[in-house]
């Protein structure tokens, strides 16, 4: 007997008839004798509909009742899995996040959890029955209900395993694991049976959209061993899990990469100290996040351009900033496109490994792919490249680190 949690994505209880098959998966495990916590999402497209209707109420609406608006959907699918295990004879109850508690900060929206009490579903589980727990919605200290973000049903999964003190969280989705890069893309790309927490969170972070990078961070913090699968498909799929479990390591493991970019030069900035600060503190007030930073070779000593990247949903508003700031940060002019894409190659054997990164430039330079921006972390080399090469871009590096499968067409 073990421990588990399952969480069930928008698309898998996305209507009554897929709520009772999720009901049949949920049985199985109960009938093997473990304990048991399901997290459940909306059902797929209820949210957008949700938020939808929240912003044509009022563009400026109160974010604590905005969350009472947008969590709702996640209490409608709780209640109908809990009716449809009750049907096929498995007691279950479901379980609002106020409920539990699981406590938040005060930040609607984007709440982060700061505990979980469970002692109520402990005793309960033990007694054989499932707890079906409202995934993405907590509650603050005043006991008003907030929401952990969009996404926010993985990192509700993955802090109540750690709680529940889980031997594994299932992380149900319309895909069957983690592949080595986007399979629609690439034909050659294979499922990962393992990728470890460090590698999932930088595919996460640059684009990977299998789990929410939050939910990435907590497995990782908590040690919770997490494992992607398809609630489509009766196989195993891919666990994410400590470095130390797994043996055989590659030096690049995936390939991630995000349209969701645009690139902004300051262009013959004063060369001066402090300048760097003058142009990136007000986009940080304006609580806008920068990415990528690449500062050219100074010009005689006096001017310099400064080339960064946001998201594309703030390239507006980062101009509009940078423009406001001109007299303080004093340069000549702003150039900045949307028309990119970042491509990211990941692998904690990068560590060990020299030449990863030169690799990845000679094969893009062979595909005559000019690269715009470059950044580096430990287990992660991230271009800059322009949009229209994103596929011949993805196909050759896959090929270049020997990721394509063998029986693929």
């Amino acid at each position: 007997m073990a421990r588990l949690v399952q969480k069930f994505g928008g698309t898998s209880v996305a209507d009554v008839d897929r709520i009772k098959i999720v009901a049949q998966r949920v049985k199985r495990e109960v009938d093997a004798g473990h304990e048991l916590i399901v997290v459940v999402s909306a059902m797929s497209g209820t949210t957008n509909q949700l938020v939808a209707w929240t912003n044509q109420t009022s563009e400026m609406a109160d974010p604590a009742e905005y969350d009472v608006v947008v969590s709702s959907g996640e209490q409608v699918t709780a209640g109908l899995l809990a009716i449809a295990l009750q049907a096929i004879g498995v007691p279950a109850r479901s379980w609002m996040g106020w409920q539990l508690p699981l406590k938040t900060d005060g930040a609607h929206a984007k709440a982060r959890i700061q505990g979980i009490d469970l002692e109520q579903i402990k005793a309960r589980a033990a007694q054989g029955e499932v707890a079906v727990v409202a995934g993405f919605q907590g509650a603050t200290e005043d006991r008003r209900i907030s929401t952990l973000g969009r996404g926010g049903s993985d990192t509700s999964a993955v802090a109540l395993a750690a709680a529940f003190d889980a031997e594994r969280c299932d992380i149900f989705t319309d895909v069957d694991g983690v592949y080595t890069t986007d399979p629609r893309i690439v034909a050659r790309a294979r499922k990962l049976d393992k990728i470890t927490y460090e590698e999932m969170l930088e595919m996460a972070s640059q684009g990977a959209k299998v789990l929410q990078t939050r939910s990435v961070e907590m497995a990782m913090n908590h040690r919770v061993r997490v494992q992607v699968l398809s609630s489509f498909v009766d196989r195993p799929g891919t666990m994410v899990v400590d470095e130390d479990e797994i043996l055989e390591k590659q030096v690049v493991s995936g390939i991630a990469y995000s349209r969701d970019e645009a690139k902004i030069t300051v262009a013959n900035v004063s060369d001066r100290p402090g300048v760097a600060a003058a142009i990136f503190g007000p986009l940080a007030d304006a609580g806008i996040n920068v990415d990528m930073i690449v500062q050219n070779v100074s010009r005689d000593g006096q001017a310099t351009d400064m080339t960064f990247t946001v998201g594309k949903a703030d390239i507006t508003r980062a101009v509009k900033v940078l423009e406001a700031n001109r007299d303080h940060v004093r340069y000549e002019r702003i150039v900045s496109s949307a028309d990119v894409v970042k491509i990211s190659v990941i692998g904690v054997g990068m560590r060990s490994h020299a030449g990863v990164a030169q690799k990845m430039f000679q094969t893009l330079a062979d595909k005559g792919i000019n690269i715009q921006v470059i950044s580096t972390s430990e287990i992660k080399v991230a271009v800059l490249v322009a949009e229209e090469y994103l596929e011949l871009a993805l196909r050759a590096l896959h090929s270049a680190y020997g990721l394509d499968a063998v029986d693929a067409a």
